[in-house]
């Protein structure tokens, strides 16, 4: 894999309005206090570019937002981390999407979406000479895509496979319940597939990690890695590698972004040609330091402070 090529991020978009700690939601007409709110960069996209920005790898965004406070505030903060965004299209008529985090006192989370501008993602917006040029594309927030879910998606993972471009995706919870009979299709074009365990236990009606991972691989994926939380992760392949990872201890305090955080750690391992089980490794440990503090991004560390953390000693 030529490591001078970029990573392209392709997908959702949005700014995180975060409150903490949400004990319960407030009956109408009443208020309740948290002791923090701030806002922050977040959508699948946005969080693995910063990710993998942090992480030293170069990384481009493809996506859209919409020409408000909000956009711009998301552009800034992907020029602060040198993300690029010659791929960012911005929609003059819907806002950018929004979330509303509301962060448990257990670090786990609630949220109310707005679609925004993501909705508004046509194939016409997107700029096939940045995939084209790139040495993985990341997929990411498939479900939650209207303007391009289905076959535009099929097609351009086509082209990009055609292209010599290695395929990560990920996906959201499919509200739409459309969940197999829309993904199906994309699964022999994926190399990299990293859901959450219970996105992709709806996705197959399984239940045991093992036998949901292997449903993937019969679908056609490469490489699934299940992102299991505590748990760590699982890994199988098309090879019949079989590994579970654990999780390392951390104290949670927001637990946003971090399995965007885990998806920019194993892209920067299949990119770094690493062995697959220390690709898993190091994922869980870019997934830990991303809990540690507010927001979807701000645990995450530099490769190097990130090695050190997995092996302090050494």
């Amino acid at each position: 894999m030529n490591k001078k090529k970029p990573v392209v991020c392709l997908g959702i978009m949005v700014a995180d309005v975060v409150g903490r700690p949400v004990e319960s939601f407030p009956d109408k007409g009443r208020l309740v206090l948290v002791d923090e709110m701030s806002l922050h960069t977040g959508g699948c996209a946005v969080n693995a570019a910063i990710g993998l920005a942090k992480l030293g790898i170069p990384v481009e965004v493809i996506g859209k937002v919409g020409n408000d406070a909000f956009g711009d505030f998301l552009l800034v903060e992907l020029k602060k981390y040198l993300v690029g965004t010659k791929g960012v299209r911005r929609d003059e008529t819907t806002g950018t999407s929004t979330t509303m985090v509301m962060v448990h006192p257990d670090g786990e989370r609630s949220f109310i979406h707005y679609l925004g501008a993501n909705a508004r993602l046509r194939p016409e917006d997107i700029d096939f000479g940045l995939v084209q040029k790139s040495s993985i594309l990341h997929f990411a927030g498939t479900f939650v895509l209207p303007g391009i879910d289905g076959e535009p998606s099929v097609a351009l993972l086509r082209k990009a496979r055609a292209a010599g471009v290695t395929i990560f995706l990920d996906t959201v919870w499919d509200a739409s319940n459309r969940w197999m009979e829309l993904l199906a299709p994309y699964l022999p074009l994926i190399d990299y597939f990293v859901p959450s365990l219970g996105e992709a236990q709806q996705l197959t009606g399984l239940e045991r990690p093992q036998d949901v991972a292997r449903a993937l691989l019969d679908g056609g994926v490469g490489v699934v890695a299940l992102k299991m939380g505590a748990e760590g992760c699982l890994v199988m392949t098309q090879k019949g590698e079989k590994f579970p990872v654990p999780a390392f201890k951390v104290q949670v305090v927001d637990a946003t972004g971090a399995g965007d955080a885990f998806a920019a750690g194993f892209i920067a391992g299949v990119r770094q040609a690493w062995p697959l089980e220390q690709t898993a490794r190091f994922a869980n440990a870019v997934g830990a330091l991303c809990v540690t503090k507010i927001g979807a991004s701000g645990g995450i560390r530099s490769m190097t402070e990130t090695l050190e953390f997995m092996d302090p000693g050494g």
